[in-house]
């Protein structure tokens, strides 16, 4: 058969609404053939152990998640919005991870493969509880309870370290933030998994503004005069050159946090992940507060 040919008969099989789901009768999970559509679920298999086989933006995982680091055989399988369908069916998942209400439908990538979603947050607004959550479901349907468990012992423990370690270092609330362009950053407050961690170091958040679900906000630069008495800690992703510009504009000159230097630039952490994101922000956290 013609390639044109065998790739629209692959893809008329998967998307077909009559035809059950590639894989559906597999009595378990072949944790070595997931495939994981958003940086939340593939960042809960790692916290399990697990490498997944195809991941969504790699690339993009580079500069804004960075760790942990994904394996060199891991697949591209296309945008977080819009994977590569036709590949994903040659790859024969036995289980594909998503983001609820992010990506494509979860019908269409049920016909695929089983799949299994997962929020970031819940009308809580405690994206960290969800989290823990999460790990124990992904963990129950791939048999790694007790590596969930282990997990979370460990989380808790490092949790506790942090609090004992950053404790009287942060005088001031802390502003979390992000370029995004010239013009506009992302700031993180209410709802954020950034600010559960932080209530439960014991810090204060610098914004107090408006927040969507995932407890972020895109917000005019100009806003940021307004911030007196604050740290401010910016999350790196791969835009070196953009903060030069930046930093370069009589406006960023003004800011009290630049002109008394209570401004420090860290890696990427991903901002709506998990407990492996929780750990790694407390990481920059400390070390942020130790240099302002």
């Amino acid at each position: 058969m013609p390639d044109f040919f065998r790739r629209r008969l692959l893809m008329a099989m998967a998307l077909s609404p009559w035809l059950p789901a590639l894989g559906a009768r597999a009595a378990s999970v072949d944790d070595s053939r997931i495939i994981s559509l958003e940086w939340l679920p593939t960042e809960l298999l790692l916290a399990l152990g697990v490498m997944p086989m195809g991941v969504a933006e790699m690339y993009n995982y580079q500069l804004w998640v960075g760790e942990p680091k994904l394996p060199a055989a891991t697949v591209d399988v296309g945008l977080r919005t819009e994977p590569n369908l036709e590949l994903m069916i040659q790859m024969r998942p036995s289980l594909i991870l998503y983001s609820s209400g992010y990506g494509p439908s979860a019908e269409k990538i049920a016909r695929i493969a089983p799949a299994m979603g997962f929020a970031f947050s819940d009308a809580s607004g405690k994206p960290l509880t969800m989290a823990r959550k999460s790990l124990m479901q992904l963990a129950e349907r791939l048999d790694r309870v007790p590596q969930a468990q282990q997990h979370l012992l460990e989380f808790d423990a490092f949790m506790a370290t942090s609090r004992a370690r950053i404790a009287g270092k942060a005088q001031r609330p802390v502003l979390l933030m992000s370029l995004l362009d010239a013009r506009h950053a992302l700031v993180f407050g209410k709802g954020s998994l950034f600010l559960q961690v932080m209530d439960e170091l014991g810090l204060t958040s610098a914004w107090q503004g408006e927040t969507n679900f995932w407890g972020s906000a895109v917000v005019g630069l100009e806003r940021l005069a307004t911030m007196d008495n604050v740290d401010v800690i910016c999350f790196a992703h791969g835009d070196d050159n953009l903060m030069q510009q930046v930093s370069a504009t009589p406006l960023w000159q003004s800011f009290a946090f630049v002109r008394e230097k209570r401004f420090c630039r860290v890696p990427q952490v991903w901002f709506y992940g998990a407990t492996l994101s929780a750990m790694r922000f407390c990481q920059s956290l400390n070390r942020a507060l130790e240099s302002l």
